[in-house]
């Protein structure tokens, strides 16, 4: 009846293949996912000297237009891994092999590899070099890195494409970020299996949690009213997909994330957006929580909601 952290460890990191050595090591990532999931405790994270280690190039621009980015981003213990396939999909629609990788940590430290490309979506792979992180500190992350691509990189609007934790953070930081003109802002956001109203067995007892007849959850959480409050601060003009997983066992779940929790943001969303597009996924072998985003036809229906510019 708890969440089994060894399994989805296993489950979270089967098709990884670089070296985990180079990660932090695991007192590293608990500690400062700890002083930055703590509002009080951050401050001895901004002592620390921002270091930039900058590898990448910048395309001159192909025309006259507004570039907006396309971000993809990694949920809890997630890493380059999580968005490889993806990402590799993206630029064979764009003919262009070209992107930009980002590594940062809670420090604030940024490594840049690859190339911000010149065309209207240049590519960017987010990646949190302390991957064993919560809400509270991804939201951090992306508080860190969003307005430093945005100064660097000269652009007001972007499209995330995330996956697990980070889906809930990106809207939470659209919510809270929405009246800052110098803070970027979402146009479209693709979100795949994310957990909007609980984790199985962390707060969301598999087949327990519904929904009434307005269509919002029977049981909610805090970070659930966080969305509720915070709703009419969401831009009306973004548009929304979101795809989640359903492994057809007795779970009604993608075996981490239940169909409940992954729909529930349908609620509070639908009804203020540009448009909202919901897709589920079935079947233990395509539904997977952490299978979904190297699906092809969770690639395919997400670049075709982006629909990339070339």
């Amino acid at each position: 009846m708890f969440f089994n952290t060894k399994k989805y460890t296993e489950i979270a990191e089967k098709n990884r293949k670089r070296n985990l050595s180079k990660d932090p090591s695991m007192f590293n990532m608990v500690s400062l996912a700890i002083l930055a999931t703590i509002g009080p405790t951050r401050f001895f994270l901004r002592l620390h000297k921002r270091k930039i280690e900058d590898k990448s190039k910048i395309e001159r621009k192909k025309g006259e237009f507004i570039q907006e980015p396309v971000i993809y981003f990694h949920g809890f213990r997630g890493g380059d891994y999580t968005t490889n396939v993806m990402i590799k999909q993206a630029l064979k629609e764009k003919k262009n092999s070209n992107y930009l990788k980002v590594t940062a940590d809670l420090w604030g430290n940024f490594k840049l590899e690859g190339t911000w490309t010149g065309d209207q979506n240049p590519i960017v792979q987010v990646v949190f070099r302390q991957r064993i992180v919560g809400v509270y500190a991804i939201d951090y992350y992306l508080r860190l890195i969003l307005p430093f691509l945005a100064k660097r990189y000269h652009f007001t609007h972007y499209s995330a494409i995330a996956h697990s934790l980070a889906c809930p953070c990106i809207i939470r930081t659209e919510m809270r970020k929405a009246h800052k003109t110098n803070f970027p802002h979402l146009n479209k956001c693709a979100l795949i299996a994310g957990p909007f109203d609980g984790v199985t067995y962390m707060g969301d007892i598999p087949n327990v949690n519904g929904f009434n007849k307005k269509g919002r959850p029977t049981m909610i959480n805090l970070h659930y009213c966080y969305f509720l409050f915070r709703r009419k601060r969401f831009n009306p003009n973004i548009s929304v997909l979101n795809i989640y997983g359903n492994v057809l066992d007795n779970t009604n779940s993608d075996k981490f994330i239940s169909v409940t929790s992954a729909k529930s943001i349908r609620y509070v969303l639908a009804p203020l957006v540009k448009s909202y597009h919901e897709v589920e996924i079935r079947g233990e072998k395509y539904a997977e929580h952490s299978w979904m985003h190297d699906n092809p036809f969770v690639i395919d229906i997400v670049n075709k909601f982006i629909n990339f510019k070339i």
